[in-house]
């Protein structure tokens, strides 16, 4: 399979973390309120949980470990019934764990990407990744400090509008990076 260039993936990943904060600029109130509802929504838990597995399961399935090899079919059967399981047996806090999962595999896809290009703003990239990480490991710990840190976010019109004017800006810029700085760097 080929792989994403770092352009095209910053511009996938600005424009899908800024965009929405559109949203939450203009109607802050409904965005905080659907905000609040994810942490125990059940159909984003399902949702992220399912996309979470299979993309697991692809890059198990990619891995050319030759020490595992005989056990592939296994785990492959193994780590997919557990996360299906997951939909039906862990579903308090599901759309954070789901959350979780996502993020941690969307960081391994950034800085797998950010490897290689010859410029010094791959950092940026790779930095965001690793915060991803650390918060996908906190969640999957802790799940109720996203609903914690959620509700103190959205607690009143202005820290609505500042995370959302912040994550627009930050959004833009890397947009910007891959328009610009990314496209020029391979």
């Amino acid at each position: 399979m080929k792989q994403i260039s770092l352009s095209m993936l910053a511009i996938i990943l600005g424009l899908g973390l800024g965009l929405p904060q559109i949203y939450g600029l203009t109607q802050p109130k409904a965005f905080a309120a659907g905000v609040r509802k994810f942490p125990r929504s059940l159909p984003w838990g399902v949702a992220l949980m399912l996309l979470g597995t299979a993309w697991f399961l692809y890059y198990l399935n990619e891995e050319s470990i030759a020490d595992f090899a005989t056990y592939k079919p296994v785990l492959l059967i193994g780590f997919g019934a557990v996360g299906l399981a997951s939909c039906f047996f862990v579903q308090d806090y599901l759309a954070v764990r789901g959350l979780a999962v996502v993020l941690m595999l969307l960081a391994k896809l950034m800085v797998d990407t950010a490897r290689w290009p010859d410029t010094g703003w791959r950092l940026v990239i790779v930095t965001w990744a690793y915060l991803m990480v650390i918060a996908g490991i906190w969640f999957t710990i802790w799940p109720w400090h996203l609903r914690d840190f959620l509700n103190w976010a959205t607690a009143n019109e202005k820290r609505v509008r500042v995370g959302s004017a912040i994550r627009l800006v930050f959004g833009l810029f890397v947009a910007a990076l891959g328009f610009t700085v990314f496209r020029s760097a391979g």
